[in-house]
């Protein structure tokens, strides 16, 4: 089985300076307090356990240096950004999970500033914003953090943003720097934990139900907070939804929770018509304006007390405006969602099974927001115990037990394709991207070619 690196999937032009582009920096670690060693041309080959490749414009971060080692604490100097001031080196980082449903019709304006922001401050992750409001989740020291949100926030609309904090582990420093044991270029497009790279995006929608009718801006249901969603949960007149996918729910679910089964979001309206068979409330309220017991179908259902939840709480609040406008009349939702609840309940007294996927590197998380077992199949995204990778399906990089029969064998060739690029040059795209297999360049020309294929 080949190295389980985390395997990026593609480096834009501005993510990496004209150095980078045409070498990095190894950096040995055994021991830690040993200074860096000297720079080395591509190409390289996957790197042994004990080495850590950096981008040459990051300094080598104090949590794996020895405070005793003089040669190890002091930052070694690279030019092409400038250097963080001490008090930025000693931060921890932090990520934030945030959102805010708000009428936001010129939200395009913001991109621009937000991106330059967050770029200037070394804040990583992804931002989406749309008419209805923001949604996001970035890592980055606490001050930095805090500057970006309160300048999202200096936007009234936006004020009172709904945020889910989680602590970043040594690990997670690193690849937010652009290096680890395990991912020697970060962790790929879709991870907050990603040096020197944030994405601001402007879509329709900032979570996709594919329903602009339904406003959360205008009505919501009732938020629960952590240490009261158990009684709610228990009680045998409550019916508890998840509002995530199936890939989600797979792996960790609330006691007593009904799983929908869904493949993404913008199915739940189709599982909520099927399963309750109600009419729009506003339909029902103007029908005839008579509510006497006679006049109801023998089939019309009450609709029962709901509580939902979902990862950070923001695909509730339009599942839950979603269900006011079919008639529900008690609908709660989990304030915070799973990650405030396994961050606040103890695990002994908790009622949540498994494991809570989540949007980044850490592919999962358990109670005290801990790391949790499960890894990623980057042919299908979707989350993989050990037991699952030690199936026949499983090959590192192209399939899992859950993607193998939907691809073709085109498709697992392009990811192997894929997969060889990262082993051998650390990136996706090296100097034989778009090449035909077993076409060589010289050594002259590799690094002009590499510079230009990123």
């Amino acid at each position: 089985m080949p190295p389980r690196f985390l395997a990026p999937r593609m480096l834009s032009s501005h993510t990496l300076n004209p150095v980078i582009r045409s070498r990095f920096v190894v950096a040995t670690i055994s021991p830690i307090s040993q200074t860096l060693n000297s720079s080395h041309r591509l190409p390289l080959v996957s790197p042994p356990a004990n080495r850590l490749i950096l981008p040459p414009n990051m300094t080598f971060p104090k949590c794996f240096s020895n405070s005793g080692s003089a040669a190890a604490t002091d930052p070694i100097p690279i030019s092409g950004v400038p250097e963080l001031n001490d008090a930025d080196r000693d931060s921890s980082l932090m990520v934030v999970s945030f959102y805010k449903f708000a009428d936001f019709p010129d939200h395009a304006d913001m991109r621009k500033p937000l991106k330059e922001l967050c770029e200037e401050l070394r804040v990583s992750g992804g931002i989406i914003l749309a008419p209805e409001g923001i949604n996001g989740s970035i890592c980055g020291t606490r001050e930095s953090v805090e500057r970006v949100l309160g300048f999202i926030q200096s936007d009234d609309r936006l004020k009172g943003l709904r945020q889910v904090e989680s602590p970043v582990s040594l690990e997670e420093q690193a690849i937010h720097h652009g290096h680890s044991n395990s991912s020697p270029l970060a962790a790929g497009d879709d991870a907050p934990f990603r040096w020197d790279h944030v994405r601001v995006k402007l879509k329709k929608e900032i979570v996709t139900l594919g329903m602009p009718t339904v406003s959360p801006i205008e009505r919501v249901g009732k938020y629960i907070k952590p240490n009261e969603w158990n009684a709610l949960i228990n009680d045998p007149d409550t019916v508890v939804i998840d509002v995530r996918n199936n890939y989600e729910t797979r792996i960790g679910k609330f006691k007593r929770a009904v799983d929908p089964c869904t493949a993404s979001f913008r199915e739940f309206p189709s599982w909520v018509e099927q399963q309750f068979q109600l009419r729009d409330a506003d339909e029902t309220q103007h029908s005839n304006g008579n509510d006497d017991e006679e006049t109801k179908s023998p089939d019309t259902k009450s609709p029962p007390r709901v509580a939902m939840y979902c990862t950070g709480g923001i695909r509730c609040e339009k599942a839950s405006s979603f269900l006011l406008s079919k008639g529900f009349k008690e609908v709660y939702h989990l304030e915070g969602g799973i990650l405030k609840y396994l961050e606040e309940v103890p695990k002994s007294e908790s009622q949540w099974e498994g494991e809570c996927f989540v949007f980044d590197k850490r592919v999962s998380v358990e109670h005290g927001m801990a790391q949790g077992t499960f890894k990623l199949c980057y042919g299908c995204k979707q989350p993989v115990s050990d037991a699952e990778m030690e199936a026949v399906e499983w090959e590192y990089g192209v399939s899992c037990p859950y993607c193998y029969s939907s691809k073709s064998e085109e498709e697992k060739e392009r990811a192997r394709a894929r997969q060889r690029q990262f082993e051998n040059w650390g990136i996706i795209g090296g100097p034989d991207k778009g090449r035909r297999p077993g076409s060589k360049l010289d050594n002259d020309t590799s690094a002009n070619h590499l510079s230009s294929s990123i």
